[in-house]
């Protein structure tokens, strides 16, 4: 059962081939047995899952269940939900239990989905391969030696170990996309706003934007359709009328112009990189698409650009996290100032602790101007880049990451590298714009490696249609880790 993708799964629990309650113990045993070796989970909860699940069960005898009623879903340790530890794999909220529930996690809930549990990130969704973690790293269920990327690593490693048919992640420089590169699976991240952002713990709030992942382009589109949607209590999310984002899955490829940026086709990908992209290239040409070179030339800049301002917004946002009104306190202080400082020393890693200080520098008086308001205009100049390709293109193809999956601490001492592993993802962001990971090869280690579709604003159909017939083609998607 636990093999199902979204779609096949709604069709057996429609079918009463089986049921909500069996479907759900299948997954719970594979994790008890799986969990172990990957720490993909660091949040479980039996009863209430199971509770779910016989909810669901009620529903669909009665007739009246909806699409994914009964379909088990993972949960990205950063997205509220009532009566759940909600942690961001972080000791400052290691106790903390949220009292509400995230918008996206209740769209769902009400579509009749079953929480299976929290999956593992990076902490406070800071870093590129689930290494900073105070729950620990979690392993690529391809090979364990290797990260499974970040910061969506535990969700992307639970659908590709088929630990869950779906997993919510969130994306603010790349994090569902290459994860899902690195683990083999397919990740959206949709235009900023369509998604509501109330109850997922912000990192920085002008770019975080939740996402599906799933094995297939299908499954996310499925999901998307519950996720998305305006959200009073978000400020961000854009009022626009309700989508369907299966609408262009049948639509044929012929005709289509797809993008191809000069400044993604470098020395810097790896071969089996290079390899992926054309076999990508080959697929979509074969399906009558056409490839139009394009250029983005303000790509290199867009790493320094995003943490600029990514750590100015963290160096905001985190700093209710003080030790007075909720999340870990120090034993230890003298006075107020002690105990904001001592709590914020003890409750922090080394890498959000390292972003605060560079957010918090860049905001300070005198480098404001040299720093901050000159990457907010370096951040209009690269989506002004993207629209000047999408008048060229109807789609952009692009690696996800210069390479495949990483070893487990190989870029520990050396944090600007990791930040360079994002240097494909993060314009994307940078502009707001929706883009999705798919499968699309294996590395001569036998490696997933993926490669990114890119789509104009509110183009998600027009992307999840194109992946998904690149899908109906290939089987990059179905393979599984032994």
């Amino acid at each position: 059962m636990t093999t199902y993708t979204v779609k096949q799964a709604a069709q057996m629990l429609h079918g009463k081939q089986i049921s909500a309650v069996e479907l759900a113990q299948e997954y719970l045993a594979a994790i008890d047995t799986k969990n172990p070796a990957l720490n993909a989970y660091v949040t479980l909860d039996s009863e209430r899952t199971l509770a779910e699940a016989q909810a669901a069960d009620t529903l669909l005898a009665s007739g009246s269940a909806g699409l994914l009623t009964g379909i088990p879903i993972a949960y990205k340790d950063i997205f509220c939900q009532q009566g759940w530890r909600t942690a961001c794999s972080s000791k400052m909220l290691d106790n903390f239990i949220a009292p509400y529930t995230a918008t996206v996690v209740q769209n769902l809930l009400d579509a009749g989905m079953v929480t299976l549990g929290r999956t593992n990130m990076d902490e406070f969704a800071m870093g590129s391969g689930n290494e900073t973690s105070f729950y620990g790293a979690t392993a690529n269920p391809w090979n364990t030696a290797h990260v499974p990327g970040g910061s969506s690593g535990g969700s992307a490693a639970a659908v590709a170990a088929r630990l869950a048919p779906a997993a919510l992640g969130s994306d603010t420089g790349g994090s569902i996309r290459q994860p899902a590169s690195h683990c083999g699976i397919t990740g959206i991240k949709p235009t900023y706003g369509i998604v509501s952002r109330f109850g997922m713990v912000a990192y920085a709030s002008s770019f975080d934007q939740a996402g599906p992942m799933a094995q297939t382009a299908e499954d996310c589109a499925l999901l998307l359709n519950a996720m998305a949607g305006f959200d009073e209590r978000d400020s961000t999310s854009l009022e626009r009328g309700k989508e369907d984002y299966t609408r262009e899955l049948s639509s044929p490829l012929k005709g289509l112009k797809i993008g191809l940026p000069k400044e993604y086709f470098t020395a810097n990908n790896s071969s089996d990189v290079q390899a992926a992209l054309q076999a990508a290239i080959n697929l979509l040409q074969a399906q009558g698409a056409q490839m139009v070179e394009v250029s983005l030339p303000q790509t290199e800049l867009s790493i320094p650009a995003y943490y600029v301002l990514a750590s100015a917004e963290a160096s905001t946002n985190l700093s209710r996290y003080d030790g007075v009104r909720y999340g870990h306190r120090a034993a230890q202080f003298g006075n107020l100032d002690e105990l904001y400082s001592n709590t914020r020393a003890e409750g922090f890693g080394s890498e959000v602790k390292r972003r605060i200080m560079i957010g918090t520098y860049v905001l300070s008086h005198g480098y404001y101007d040299a720093y901050y308001l000159k990457a907010q205009k370096l951040r209009r100049l690269v989506a002004n880049d993207f629209q000047a390709a999408f008048s060229q293109c109807d789609l952009i193809l692009a690696p996800t990451a210069p390479t495949a999956a990483p070893l487990i601490g190989s870029t520990e001492n050396d944090p600007v590298q990791a930040y360079l592993s994002d240097i494909y993802t993060i314009a994307v962001n940078l502009a707001g714009l929706p883009a999705m990971s798919l499968p699309a090869g294996f590395s001569a280690e036998g490696l997933p490696i993926g490669v990114q579709l890119i789509g104009n604003y509110f183009s998600e159909a027009k992307l999840l249609g194109a992946a998904h017939q690149m899908q109906l083609n290939s089987d990059w998607h179905t393979k599984l880790p032994e």
